[in-house]
């Protein structure tokens, strides 16, 4: 099915989803459990098309405690086989994006051919800085989840594997994803979906829900059917994903706006947001912020404070992590009927459909 020896790096985030919204806004809630079962499933399907090693993150969640009581409960015959299963466990573990960023970058030293993240769009952007030029595959467990991919973690796994075992070469199964480049004073920072100014002073709880503070939105892309900030943009002046330009937004209080829009901007919670004026992002041009002593807010959480009369720029990039399309990489297994055993009759087009049967 491809090359033997595959090696993947599972990331599972044990605080994923149980930010302020959860509680604002009654956003779901992952629990460990479920994140567990979701290794599990990724696991198995891994092991269905030739997967050979996986390394697990550890944490003090109970996520990898209950993976490794599954490990040693398991039996061969009855529940199928698993990739050789290894814990990173050689770094402390604080509670913080650190150990994700830890357990991607001793994946990417033990040679993995794919890193699979479980969190929102906070976990994926940190995976994202760490994971270099290893595919990701990201799944929903957060709060907002814009950027990581609402799968069914067995379905997923099958599409990963299959990117890792080399069934599916890269340019078929995986997309480059644009981010946006956020400097400031010393410190460089990336987001995979938006960057918002606010007026706000402090960091705080870190989520954003309220929209009366924010001056400026940046999207590097935009869906029609997104959460989070970016869909302001995605309903006004949507980018799709596979675009290189993303969008700009000058936001305004509703009554002293041009446009006003019912966004989603966290489950559960539409609430009206005023534009006075947007306008394409472009790739590689830089924009000085429009701020003094606020906040920017990455992918939805406020990350940087800036003080005084510090300053920020951003710029849209083009070569941001290479992401699995689980839908492309499956289109393909169909088409090579990687998954098929015998010989059936009839082609498969491009998108995984029969188009033609050999005999009536």
């Amino acid at each position: 099915m491809g090359e033997s020896g595959a090696t993947v790096g599972i990331v599972a985030n044990p605080a994923s989803g149980r930010d302020i919204r959860r509680l604002v806004a009654k956003a779901s809630v992952f629990p460990t459990a479920e994140k567990a079962n979701m290794v599990q499933r990724l696991l198995s399907a891994f092991a269905s098309v030739g997967v050979e090693r996986a390394l697990l993150s550890t944490d003090l969640g109970g996520i990898s405690a209950a993976v490794l009581r599954a490990l040693r409960q398991r039996r061969s015959g009855r529940d199928g086989p698993w990739p050789d299963v290894e814990f990173c466990a050689g770094d402390p573990i604080t509670g913080g994006a650190g150990d994700t960023i830890n357990a991607v970058r001793r994946m990417r030293a033990a040679d993995a051919d794919l890193i699979v993240c479980l969190g929102g769009d906070g976990t994926a952007r940190v995976a994202a800085t760490a994971c270099g030029d290893v595919p990701l595959l990201p799944l929903s467990t957060g709060t907002n989840n814009a950027f990581p991919q609402l799968r069914e973690a067995t379905v997923a796994g099958l599409a990963g594997g299959l990117v890792a075992a080399g069934a599916v070469p890269p340019e078929r199964g995986t997309s480059r994803a644009s981010v946006l480049e956020v400097r400031t004073g010393g410190r460089t920072e990336l987001a995979l979906v938006d960057v918002c100014v606010s007026t706000e002073r402090h960091v705080g709880s870190r989520a954003l829900w309220q929209p009366a503070s924010l001056t400026e939105l940046y999207c590097a892309f935009a869906e029609p059917d997104g959460i989070g900030l970016s869909s302001v943009a995605g309903q006004l002046c949507p980018s799709p994903r596979t675009a290189p330009d993303g969008v700009a937004l000058a936001l305004a209080p509703p009554e002293q706006a041009r446009w006003v829009v019912h966004a989603p901007i966290a489950p559960g919670l539409v609430v009206p947001v005023g534009v006075r004026d947007w306008r394409p992002l472009r790739p590689d041009r830089p924009i000085e912020l429009g701020t003094r002593g606020g906040v920017l807010a990455l992918d939805g959480e406020r990350e940087l404070e800036l003080r005084g009369d510090q300053t920020a720029s951003l710029r849209l990039r083009t070569d941001g992590p290479r992401c699995v399309d689980v839908r492309a990489v499956l289109a393909e297994a169909a088409r090579l009927r990687l998954l098929c055993t015998g010989n059936p009759e009839g082609s498969v087009n491009d998108d995984g459909y029969l188009v033609h049967i050999g005999r009536t």
